[in-house]
């Protein structure tokens, strides 16, 4: 690697504030917050929305959506203006 080209990377705690989940890993992101780790360390926090322990689509709660129920809706409601299709 070139010396002085390359962002810093370190430790650095990404929470999910949704789903109260928290993982230690690394990366060139860098935050003014800090939080205690269980192994006693200090490291910087950086806050997320959503993460895949928060995630309808991880956690198996997503909503499958009624397509043919809409396709026969839009017919119903375009049919009365003519059967041109």
């Amino acid at each position: 690697m070139k010396n002085d080209i390359h962002p810093d990377y370190h430790p650095i705690v990404f929470r999910d504030i949704s789903a109260n989940f928290s993982i230690l890993t690394k990366s060139t992101l860098t935050s003014d917050a800090t939080v205690e780790w269980e192994d006693g360390n200090t490291y910087p926090v950086v806050d997320v929305d959503i993460s895949a322990a928060s995630h309808p689509f991880y956690t198996g709660k997503q909503k499958i959506m009624d397509t043919a129920g809409r396709v026969e809706k839009f017919r119903r409601r375009y049919a009365k203006s003519g059967d041109q299709a």
